[in-house]
Order: C-alpha cells, then sequence, then structure tokens
C-alpha cells in the first residue's frame, strides 16, 4: 500500500467583492472540501490564487486553514519562491503551524530567472532540512525542467523529498520512468492539472492526484475504483466527469471550484483579483451545465 494515495484537492481563496480576503468563506470552503471525503488539502497553490495575495495574507491564510482544519485531514502549504531563505522560511512557519506537508516548485522567476538543476538541489535540500515532507511540484508554469535523473537523486539524497505532482506534458509517461527508476524512494507519485490526464497516470502508477476543490467527491470513485483494480468501473466513473474535468481545465481553470461554490452557497463570491478577468457568462452557464448533472457536494453544501 502506498504511504500517500487518494485525492487532495487545492483549496481556493475566498476574497469579497472588494477584494479583501474572506476568511470566514475561506473556513466554509475547508468545511465543504472535507464534508467531500477529501483526503488531504493543499493551500496556497496556484489554484489558490496565489500570486495574488500579499505575504501578511498568505501567512495569516496559512494560519487560519490549519487551525481550521484542526487535524481532520493532513494540509499541505505551498510555499514556492525564488529565494531560498524565503521559502525556508515559509516552510519554518508551515510546520510550526502543523502541516503535514509543503509544496514547491523549483526556483524561478517570471521566464527568464530560472534555476539551474543544482540550484533546485539546493534549495530543496535547505528546505529539507526544517525537517518537514515536501512535495515537488513539475508544472509548465515555472518553465524549469525538471527531468527524472534530479528528481529520482533528490528522492535519494533528500531525506523529506517524498512526493512528487507531475502535471507536465506526457505525465504518464514521466511518472512511469520515474517510479520505474525512483523505486521505494518514490513514495508519494501524484498527478494534478484537475484530473485531465488523471486515468493515464493512475495506469503508469500513480497513487493519488491534486485537482481542484470543484467536484472531487465525483473524482475520488475514479481512484477507488483502480486501486480495487476495477479498471472498468474506473473508466466509467471517469467518463461520466470528463467534459466538466475538460471544461474546467481549458476554459475555466481556477475560476471554476469558486464558481460552482457561489452557486452551491459555499461562499458569496467568485471575485478575483486585477488582472484576472471574470469567467464569461456563457463559459459558466456551460460549466455549471456540466457540473449540475453530477451532483456534487459543493454545488449543495451551502444551501
Amino acid at each position: 500500500m502506498a504511504k500517500y494515495e487518494g485525492i487532495w484537492p487545492v483549496a481556493p481563496v475566498s476574497f469579497n467583492d472588494d477584494g479583501s480576503v474572506d476568511y470566514d468563506g475561506m473556513r466554509r470552503i475547508l468545511d465543504c472540501m472535507v464534508d467531500q471525503g477529501v483526503d488531504g488539502i493543499c493551500i496556497l497553490a496556484n489554484f489558490s490564487e496565489q500570486f495574488l495575495i500579499s505575504d501578511a495574507e498568505r501567512e495569516e491564510l496559512t494560519r487560519v486553514s490549519i487551525e481550521h482544519v484542526a487535524g481532520r485531514v493532513p494540509v499541505i502549504v505551498t510555499i514556492s519562491h525564488y529565494a531560498t531563505p524565503i521559502a525556508v522560511e515559509r516552510a519554518q512557519l508551515a510546520k510550526d503551524l502543523g502541516a503535514a506537508m509543503v509544496m514547491m516548485m523549483p526556483p524561478y522567476h517570471g521566464a527568464l530567472l530560472k534555476g539551474t538543476a543544482e540550484q533546485t538541489f539546493e534549495q530543496f535540500a535547505r528546505v529539507g532540512d526544517v525537517g518537514i515532507p515536501i512535495m515537488i511540484q513539475d508544472a509548465p508554469l515555472s518553465g524549469v525542467d525538471l527531468p527524472v535523473p534530479l528528481l529520482v537523486r533528490m528522492a535519494r539524497e533528500i531525506e523529506m523529498v517524498k512526493l512528487f505532482k507531475i502535471e507536465c506534458p506526457r505525465a504518464a509517461a514521466k511518472l512511469r520512468t520515474l517510479i520505474a527508476e525512483g523505486g521505494d524512494a518514490i513514495e508519494g507519485p501524484f498527478d494534478g492539472e484537475e484530473a485531465i490526464t488523471l486515468l493515464a497516470d493512475l495506469d503508469a502508477g500513480a497513487t493519488g492526484s491534486m485537482t481542484s476543490a470543484m467536484i472531487p467527491d465525483q473524482i475520488k470513485p475514479v481512484l477507488t475504483h483502480w486501486k480495487a483494480g476495477d479498471r472498468a468501473a474506473a473508466t466509467a466513473a471517469y467518463a461520466r466527469i470528463l467534459p466538466a474535468v475538460n471544461h474546467e481545465n481549458r476554459q475555466c481553470g481556477f475560476l471554476s471550484a469558486k464558481a460552482v461554490m457561489v452557486e452551491g452557497g459555499v461562499i458569496k463570491s467568485e471575485f478575483s483579483r486585477h488582472p484576472i478577468p471574470a469567467l464569461h457568462p456563457a463559459t459558466r452557464a456551460m460549466l455549471l451545465d456540466l457540473v449540475r448533472p453530477l451532483d456534487p457536494v459543493a454545488l449543495r453544501w451551502g444551501k
């Protein structure tokens, strides 16, 4: 049995219509996610709009989230930063507050400042010294290449590097190679990107998925059936959710979960800070048309 498995979605951040952080809404989001039977929750990730919040808000959101979840499920705190001392400081705060682990991308800033392989290794090693498990996020947003040999080296030489969220192009092929070459050092091979490649990634050996918070209760059966060895049931469960997942991944992005949660009475506003535009009304309407037949918890939780 894998040590890390199941569905660990990313919690969105709730804003009020005036752009301020809605901390009560954040607590409701977390409660809604726990009620969906998630296996863990990730906060402050890209789908949490971490690039739109201040450092002070980030610290308060970390504190509020971990305290409110109160051990009901493990909490992962995203700590990515180009500056290694800041990543270390964020990791220490997460550990001190009781986070189960941290997630981080390799060091990058904009399109041109990218850590080398050695600099990436050194940053993860420094964070590893904090003594909290680390999930490496291999995502296109960083623009940093993380070849399998580097990932395997980090897994073997940095004790706290235990999990891998692979959401690069051809994720299944990379997961398969990573697991084959890393062996027991790869304790938690996960996929991401809203589960758009979940079935192929499970076939490659993924044990978990980090989706959005839109419909994790409807995605979880895919993983449950697959783990039980029922590929036909897993495929059917995946086919059922795929139109909604595809629309989220290709048309809506991180605004999807908040749109569903507003419709379900979880939060009051789906506001996102400038320069992020609101969903086009037609795009939003189609999202809800695709989600409603699935009857997810988030669409009725607050009603």
